[in-house]
């Protein structure tokens, strides 16, 4: 699989902006926001490898006997489940131990929405969530790639939440998705897309004038919520500048054929393999640095895995049914199987002297840590490449659980954030995830 990256910015298009940079007035001085001119000069101008972030989450968990070891540290046995990933056992550590406080919410699955967000009491009276650590990420990363992220799913779920709490429509259709990366539009869609694009910022200049006349009318507690609104018309109009600046650009091209989608819904590891090689793909072009992807369950009895006769879900609250634990067991091996060729992958794709799974910090793991019981506790949490010093499995406190946050914080700064914290983190790294 070979491809050929879109072409830089050439410099002599856009002026280097340094984001730190200040308007000046009034005896006041506002920082900038991030601007296009500032990320594409950045990532032109980069010599050093440019960093990825991937998070990938099974919402019906794993099951923890037959992924945790007995002992920590570097030395440790091989279970069932890290069998199949041990060809990379020195390119990940695993963690238990770690957890998001507070994630009783209005059902058992509720911690789905809270995963990279850490929000508490999800889905109960009052909750909104908070913004998810890949848009953190991408927001800082402006439109240094032609799409800032991508929001993945399997299942229809999504990872991804706004700084307003908003929840981010997921892609898919690995089809679907191919074509946005890597298939040009003809020079009539295209003009179209442009018009289209210039005519969402001209609806966009109406709709912000209007909402100026009220905002004298307003109170305190309007006047938040119209701030908001102004906030999200600023990020959209952002967005839509650099969606036509990247509307003009031919996009890479790869030696892959037009994927298909997967006829049969209920082939999970099917599904999961293709969109797998769709984020290789995106990751491997620069098309985007930032991804997440939900792999997603079923009330429904998986294809293609010889043993498997009963439901998904059902098998995921299993009661200690030695029986269904068995059937639960080839099913999540299948999927650490994909995972596996996944990091394969990666680790095949040289970048700068390197390969591309050391660019790219992969977050796999579960927002359940007993699915049996609904329990959001000692989640099984992995963390691959990104350049850190792994071969371990690193145990923390079982009973009185670090935040997975503190994680995040780590995650985030090696994305750039200038970060101290995240949610509800309580220092900034975790302890096991060291640089190399």
């Amino acid at each position: 699989m070979t491809s050929s990256p879109h072409p830089p910015t050439p410099r002599s298009r856009h002026r280097h902006l340094d984001r730190r940079l200040f308007l000046k007035g009034a005896g006041a001085s506002v920082a900038l926001p991030f601007l296009s001119a500032m990320t594409s000069a950045r990532a032109a101008d980069q010599d050093g490898p440019l960093p990825r972030f991937v998070a990938i989450c099974g919402g019906l968990g794993f099951h923890a006997p037959f992924l945790f070891p007995e002992q920590p540290g570097a030395d440790y046995a091989l279970t069932p489940y890290l069998e199949k990933l041990a060809a990379h056992r020195d390119r990940f550590t695993l963690f238990s131990g770690l957890s998001h406080p507070e994630q009783n919410g209005n059902n058992g699955h509720a911690s789905s929405l809270t995963w990279l967000t850490s929000a508490r009491r999800p889905g109960l009276a009052g909750f909104k969530n908070t913004v998810s650590l890949d848009q953190m990420m991408a927001e800082h990363l402006g439109g240094a790639t032609r799409f800032p992220f991508l929001c993945l799913a399997n299942d229809g779920g999504s990872l991804s939440w706004t700084p307003n709490g908003i929840n981010i429509p997921s892609e898919q259709s690995p089809s679907k998705l191919f074509k946005q990366l890597f298939v040009e539009g003809t020079e009539s869609e295209v003009r179209n897309q442009l018009r289209e694009l210039r005519r969402g910022r001209s609806i966009l200049d109406t709709v912000r004038g209007d909402a100026k006349r009220l905002d004298g009318t307003l109170g305190p507690r309007d006047k938040h919520k119209l701030d908001e609104y102004f906030t999200a018309i600023r990020d959209l109009e952002r967005r839509i500048g650099q969606s036509e600046e990247w509307t003009t650009r031919p996009k890479p091209k790869v030696a892959y054929e037009e994927p298909r989608d997967v006829a049969d819904r209920l082939d999970v590891v099917a599904k999961q393999r293709l969109m797998y090689d769709m984020m290789v793909l995106a990751l491997q072009t620069d098309s985007t640095r930032v991804i997440t992807l939900s792999l997603g369950g079923m009330n429904a009895v998986p294809s293609n895995i010889p043993g498997v006769k009963t439901d998904w879900h059902n098998l995921s609250h299993h009661g200690k049914d030695e029986e269904k634990i068995d059937e639960l067991r080839l099913i999540e091996q299948a999927e650490l199987v994909e995972f596996n060729r996944f990091l394969d992958q990666l680790v095949a794709l040289e970048e700068r002297g390197r390969t591309l799974l050391d660019h790219t910090a992969v977050l796999f793991g579960s927002n359940l840590g007993n699915a049996s019981s609904h329990d959001w506790h000692n989640l099984p949490i992995l963390v691959a490449g990104g350049g850190y010093r792994h071969g371990r499995y690193v145990a923390h406190d079982a009973k009185d659980n670090t935040p997975l946050s503190n994680l995040f914080v780590s995650l985030g700064q090696r994305m750039g954030l200038e970060i101290g914290a995240f949610g509800s983190s309580t220092a900034a790294g975790v302890r096991g995830l060291d640089p190399a």
